[in-house]
């Protein structure tokens, strides 16, 4: 390989490097704001909220950088096979960690609205989600980084126990508002913040199907585990 091909390869890894490196950085501000996000709802401290909320643009930006990026590696270099797909797979890992940011946003706009007579025992059941949540896209993360594909399947297979414990937390805030009436306002926004958190673990999911996608050219063969069984829609 002659110097000039050695400059273009070398450049090219940096700017799929680079591609990966906002990915990851993307991925570092959506959990700074799920945990920013709770931390807020926990301590009914509204500035924190706001800078959770402000955070989001932050994570729209990367999106827009992650989209010009694809765009010219898409244009300028025309990768094949798994460059390709590792192209395209940031694009929609982006846009799903952008969606994840959406949510942590929407759990601290919900913040502002609560007082601090709050059920405590709804409160500690939404950090054990948000933990476990965190926990789930902290290791997606990792396994993207890595470009372990299975590593990205068991994390998949966690979103399971996510919905487990929504449908839990759902089940006891129906039973706080038929047992007082007086909590019901309160309770409804518990409900669209598990609803938010509910959904971050499928976005987090699709992120850990689409580093599957990267590495093997398809989808994983098995339909993804699904434990909602609550079959009321909740669009916050």
């Amino acid at each position: 390989m002659n110097k000039r091909n050695e400059h273009i390869v070398k450049s090219y890894d940096e700017e799929l490097a680079r591609l990966r490196g906002e990915i990851l950085g993307m991925g570092e501000l959506a959990l700074e704001q799920m945990s920013g996000g709770m931390r807020a709802l926990r301590e009914g401290d509204g500035a924190l909220a706001e800078e959770v909320i402000a955070a989001d643009a932050r994570i729209d930006k990367l999106e827009l950088e992650v989209s010009g990026d694809v765009l010219r590696l898409l244009a300028l270099r025309q990768p094949m096979a798994g460059d390709l797909r590792g192209v395209l797979s940031s694009l929609r890992i982006a846009a799903d960690i952008e969606r994840i940011g959406d949510y942590a946003a929407n759990v601290a706009k919900r913040s502002l609205a609560l007082s601090e007579a709050q059920p405590r025992a709804a409160v500690n059941g939404l950090s054990e989600m948000v933990e476990f949540a965190s926990g789930m896209l902290r290791e997606v993360l990792d396994a993207y980084a890595a470009g372990d594909a299975v590593r990205a399947l068991d994390v998949r297979d966690r979103d399971v126990d996510l919905d487990a414990r929504y449908n839990s937390l759902f089940r006891e805030l129906l039973t706080y508002m038929m047992e007082s009436p007086s909590v019901i306002g309160t309770c409804t926004h518990f409900l669209f913040i598990a609803k938010n958190i509910e959904r971050i673990g499928d976005h987090v999911t699709n992120i850990a199907e689409n580093i599957w996608f990267q590495a093997e050219g398809e989808l994983p063969a098995d339909e993804r585990p699904k434990g909602d069984n609550t079959n009321i829609p909740l669009t916050p």
